[in-house]
C-alpha cells in the first residue's frame, strides 16, 4: 500500500516480524517550495536515513511479517520524535537551514500532523496491534557527526528488553559487525520514540537498529548487511 504519508510491505501477522523505518524517504510532498539549498539537504543525513529502507524491504521479504516505511522526508515532520519535541520540525542544520520550515506557524505544523505524521503511526499501530514478535525500527548513522569519526558499525538501541539488546548485540557482534549498545544515540533518553510509542502500545518487545550508512548505501550492500542481520536475529531465538 502507497500514500502520501506511508509505504507498506507484507503485513503484519501474530508472531511474525515486525519491520519500521521512520526515515525511508527524502521524498518532498507537492505543495512546498523546494530551493537548491534544500535539495542538497534532502539528499544527505538530514533529510533520510541514507540505506535504511533498502535493508528494511531486504530484512522484510527475507523474514516475511511486515514493514512501514515514512513515505516523507524528516524535514517535513520527524517521525521519531514526539508531538512537542524541538526537533520535530528541524528549522536548522549543521549544514543550513531548510526554507520550507522558516517560521513555521501553529496551524502549518497541525497540519503536517494531521497529514503526515499521525498516518504513519495509525499504519504502524495497525501493523503492531497483530502482535507480532518483535517490532525492529530501522535507521542509519554517518561515519562521521561533527568531526568524529565513528567506528561502530551498528548499534542496538533500547529503553527496555535489556537482554534482549544485549543478546542481539552480541549477535550482530558474531556476524563480524562492530555493534555497541545505545550508541550512537540512547533509548534510555527517549530516543527511540516510534519503536517505544508502539511496542509498548501493543505490548511487544521492540527494539532500534542502527546501521552506519556507508555498509548500506547501495542495495546490493544493504542486502548483505541484511542477510547477517537476519542470521543475527535468527540465533536469538526470540
Amino acid at each position: 500500500m502507497v500514500t502520501d504519508a506511508f509505504v507498506t510491505l507484507g503485513r503484519g501477522q501474530p508472531g511474525g516480524w515486525l519491520f519500521s523505518c521512520e526515515h525511508a524517504s527524502r521524498r518532498m510532498p507537492r505543495g512546498y517550495p523546494v530551493s537548491h539549498r534544500d535539495r542538497h539537504l534532502l539528499d544527505t543525513h538530514w533529510g533520510w536515513d541514507i540505506g535504511a529502507a533498502d535493508l528494511t524491504r531486504a530484512l522484510c521479504n527475507s523474514m516475511g511479517g511486515g514493514a512501514v516505511f515514512c513515505n516523507f522526508t524528516r524535514l517535513l515532520c520527524d517521525t521519531n520524535r514526539a508531538p512537542g519535541d524541538p526537533t520535530m520540525f528541524l528549522d536548522d542544520t549543521d549544514d543550513g537551514a531548510p526554507s520550507f520550515n522558516s517560521a513555521l506557524d501553529e496551524a502549518e505544523r497541525d497540519r503536517r500532523s494531521r497529514r503526515y505524521f499521525h498516518p504513519y503511526h495509525q499504519a504502524l499501530a495497525r501493523f503492531a496491534a497483530q502482535r507480532p514478535r518483535l517490532l525492529l525500527s530501522i535507521h542509519s548513522f554517518t561515519p562521521s557527526f561533527r568531526g568524529r569519526a565513528r567506528t561502530m558499525e551498528a548499534g542496538v538501541l533500547f529503553d527496555r528488553h535489556d537482554p534482549l539488546a544485549h543478546e542481539l548485540a552480541l549477535a550482530l557482534a558474531g556476524e563480524g559487525l562492530a555493534t555497541a549498545l545505545n550508541e550512537p544515540y540512547s533509548g534510555k533518553d527517549g530516543l527511540i520514540y516510534s519503536a517505544a510509542r508502539h511496542g509498548q502500545g501493543a505490548g511487544i518487545p521492540y527494539l532500534e537498529l542502527e546501521v552506519r550508512q556507508d555498509l548500506i548505501d547501495t542495495r546490493p550492500r544493504a542486502a548483505a548487511v541484511a542477510a547477517r542481520v537476519e542470521r543475527a536475529l535468527l540465533s536469538c531465538g526470540i
